[in-house]
């Protein structure tokens, strides 16, 4: 009984930590990029310089702090990260020039989007060791929560109150809400906790790579092949959704609508994914993850009829769904958790990273003057050569077992 109280103690505050790394999403910044672009009076494309730029240094940021989480106790880590998130909503709602946007969104993006899911993740794939799949499948409600209350919430709130008094509110919740949460939960966890459960000790033997060894492994390149593709396309299609609307000559709240689908079917494929990650491990389901978004990009690439829309955020929502789990699963499964926290730095730090590459490479295309279709079909290619590739190399993603 003590330990079914302690391993929910623990996933519901890796929920309520993927809910409020929300606020450092693309899609809940992007809920502002009106009034902030005529509060600072920038254009669109100053705007998404200012966001990608500021993306990239909070990637390379986090490789270095996310590494912190493995050398104290997961309260105090988090109780640090969620000051960072109180001051960076704050400094958010005062910025007034172009320069302090650039400050904020890297802020924001640094401790929401990178440290907020860092510290539910790593949490959640050191503790858990037999439930691993079903426990992150459950935190990363919390984010789909998020992306179906908020959107519509914000933007009532806009429509009576201002973006720097939502931002100032934000920071209240913030400070009052997550200490407390943060100490009633996982006060107790220590580095060396995890979960208990009889029979199963065998699932630990496998060797703890540091994070300097896991850069020398060529395994390590390959995975990321395939999870960095989601994050990109994703963020890509999610940032320039206008373009899209403007190309397929859809109504402009077609793909608002279609978020619908991509967050119910994200959460349906959470539910589902998570069990038959525990049963049939990572390396097995990993192949099987940027399917969907295959399908999806063919739809993109054939259909132009505004009910192609949500099948294509669908699935996309499927992938994500997959992503989510495998996205922190995997790494712990194949490196061990002694140093996950290091390793799992690096790999978010990369995902940040991926989605303001993508976001640069589909403006380029678009600046350029090629269609919807020719990113589309880019896109596919991608992910299809990511994907035959782990294929073929699918024996070769294994753990080392200590003897």
């Amino acid at each position: 009984m003590l330990n079914i109280k302690i391993n929910f103690k623990i996933i519901l505050f890796g929920f309520i930590f993927t809910f409020f790394s929300s606020f450092g999403q693309s899609f809940f910044i992007g809920l502002f990029n009106s009034d902030i672009r005529t509060d600072l009076n920038i254009s669109h494309g100053q705007f998404g310089t200012v966001y990608a730029t500021a993306t990239l240094a909070s990637s390379f940021s986090l490789i270095w702090i996310g590494k912190k989480i493995d050398d104290f106790k997961l309260v105090n880590f988090s109780v640090g990260v969620i000051f960072l998130l109180f001051f960076s909503s704050i400094f958010f709602s005062l910025i007034n020039s172009i320069y302090l946007l650039f400050i904020g969104i890297y802020l924001l993006r640094l401790s929401g989007q990178g440290l907020m899911s860092h510290t539910a993740t790593t949490s959640i794939s050191r503790y858990f060791s037999f439930n691993r799949g079903k426990a992150l499948s459950g935190i990363w409600l919390g984010l789909s929560s998020a992306e179906f209350i908020l959107p519509m919430t914000i933007v009532f709130f806009l429509s009576i109150y201002s973006w720097r008094s939502i931002w100032m509110s934000i920071a209240l919740v913030i400070i009052l809400f997550l200490p407390l949460i943060s100490y009633l939960t996982v006060k107790n966890i220590k580095l060396s906790s995890r979960e208990k459960v009889r029979g199963s000790l065998k699932k630990n033997n496998i060797k703890n790579w540091k994070r300097k060894e896991v850069l020398l492994d060529p395994k390590f390149y390959l995975i990321s092949l395939v999870m960095l593709a989601l994050p990109a396309i994703n963020t890509g299609v999610f940032v320039y959704q206008s373009f899209i609307l403007e190309s397929k000559n859809w109504d402009e709240y077609v793909i608002a609508q279609s978020f619908m689908f991509y967050a119910i079917f994200s959460v349906i494929t959470l539910f589902i994914s998570g069990p038959i990650v525990d049963k049939l491990t990572s390396r097995k389901i990993l192949p099987l993850m940027n399917i969907p978004s295959l399908l999806a990009m063919l739809i993109l690439f054939y259909f132009d009829n505004y009910i192609s829309s949500y099948f294509l955020l669908g699935l996309m929502g499927i992938s994500n769904g997959l992503a989510n789990v495998l996205g922190s699963s995997t790494w712990a499964e194949i490196y061990g958790v002694k140093y996950i926290g290091s390793i799992k730095a690096l790999t978010t730090s990369m995902m940040v990273f991926s989605t303001a590459f993508g976001t640069a490479i589909f403006g380029m295309i678009i600046d350029y003057g090629y269609s919807i279709e020719v990113i589309a079909m880019t896109s596919f290619c991608y992910m299809a050569v990511a994907n035959i590739l782990i294929i073929i190399f699918k024996r070769r993603i294994q753990p080392i077992l200590i003897k």
